[in-house]
């Protein structure tokens, strides 16, 4: 309707579908950057309330099998969809994780949902080859499906001199304080999707 003022728009629904790194494994309640981000929305008062349907050790299949329920559910406006980690931690096929990704990023654009798709890079060690063409995963079905990308969830946590020290004994899950830097990379890409 035209003349509608903006305040009178309906409160966003962010549902978060990802793995261990949303789900505040090996961290107190409250500090992981999911957390942070209801923070963030109250502190700029922007009506938006936050799902967390994150799961550690989650895959994208495993996102792919829940996402129908969650979105039936939680009926949300905005979908971040931080999974695929995993997926290469356990080797499994490239075309696999980006079919997934794509079929979950269409699933919630069919809900009527606005997609974030948060990146992800696996270290050197990896190998050169594998690593760029899993980066290239996010970016490809960012850009086939029209959704938002973040290119690297870890950027300034795992790509930093002493970068160990970010991160908990096991050396995959970070730290709190590297939550609030989390964040700072998510927070610019969805503020924008939230306007």
């Amino acid at each position: 309707m035209p003349g509608r003022s903006p305040a009178a728009r309906p409160p966003a629904k962010i549902l978060v579908v990802g793995d261990s790194l949303s789900a505040e494994y090996g961290l107190e309640r409250g500090s992981g950057w999911v957390s942070l981000l209801e923070k963030r929305l109250a502190q700029d008062h922007i009506a938006a309330s936050v799902v967390n349907a994150s799961v550690s050790g989650d895959t994208t299949s495993g996102g792919r099998s829940r996402l129908g329920q969650l979105l039936q559910q939680h009926q949300p406006t905005h979908v971040i969809l931080e999974l695929g980690g995993n997926d290469a931690l356990r080797g499994l096929p490239l075309n696999m994780t980006q079919a997934n990704l794509a079929q979950m990023t269409q699933a919630a654009k069919a809900a009527g949902a606005r997609v974030l798709i948060v990146g992800m890079q696996v270290p050197p060690n990896y190998g050169r080859k594998y690593s760029d063409d899993f980066a290239a995963v996010y970016a490809t079905v960012a850009r086939q499906e029209g959704a938002a990308l973040v290119p690297f969830m870890l950027k300034g946590v795992a790509d930093v001199p002493q970068s160990e020290a970010l991160f908990q004994p096991d050396r995959i899950h970070p730290r709190a304080q590297a939550h609030p830097i989390i964040l700072t990379n998510i927070w610019p890409v969805l503020a924008k999707l939230l306007q």
